[in-house]
């Protein structure tokens, strides 16, 4: 493989990274809303989640993050940004 081809599959894998990235964080804004979020206030849940990331996990966060840490980390914020809630 010589190296422009391989360069050029890096662009394109960072765009595709870039791409799924930001459907992620439409995903995470979603289950915030359907969790009670006012539209309004979703981009400083969004924040309030990834602040929750550490509070619930700390150190462990590097690890998996299935449906019930989504889950556990939600319920975080209910309880400590409940104005931001319905």
């Amino acid at each position: 493989m010589n190296v422009e081809k391989t360069n050029e599959e890096l662009v394109r894998a960072e765009f595709e990274i870039e791409e799924l990235a930001m459907q992620l964080a439409d995903m995470l804004g979603v289950a915030l809303y359907f969790a009670g979020v006012k539209k309004e206030n979703i981009q400083k849940a969004v924040d309030a989640y990834l602040d929750g990331l550490d509070e619930c996990f700390g150190e462990e966060e590097d690890g998996e993050m299935g449906f019930e840490e989504v889950i556990k980390v939600i319920t975080h914020i209910q309880k400590t940004k409940p104005a931001l809630f319905k």
